[in-house]
């Protein structure tokens, strides 16, 4: 374990405070690092993986439109055209 500075506005601090507070900060601010940590881990996967599902058998993965129709047709749903 090890102390830190942090520096944030007033405002997010008395926010945080409010629904933790002053003695829910660290624990408060660790889980958001760690969930904030996740999401940018999430998103270099993404990235390096783009264009993976490629050729014949991801036709639905081709664009926006059609992995949303896909979709659709899976959880049994008709689109409104």
């Amino acid at each position: 374990m090890a102390r830190t500075h942090v520096v944030m506005s007033d405002e997010l601090l008395k926010a945080i405070d409010e629904v933790v507070g002053q003695r829910g900060r660290s624990r408060f601010l660790e889980e958001a690092a760690r969930e904030k940590l996740a999401k940018l881990e999430l998103a270099e996967a993404i990235l390096a993986t783009k264009g993976i599902a490629k050729g014949p058998g991801y036709e639905h993965w081709k664009d926006a439109q059609a992995t949303e129709e896909w979709l659709d047709k899976v959880r049994g749903r008709e689109r409104a055209h």
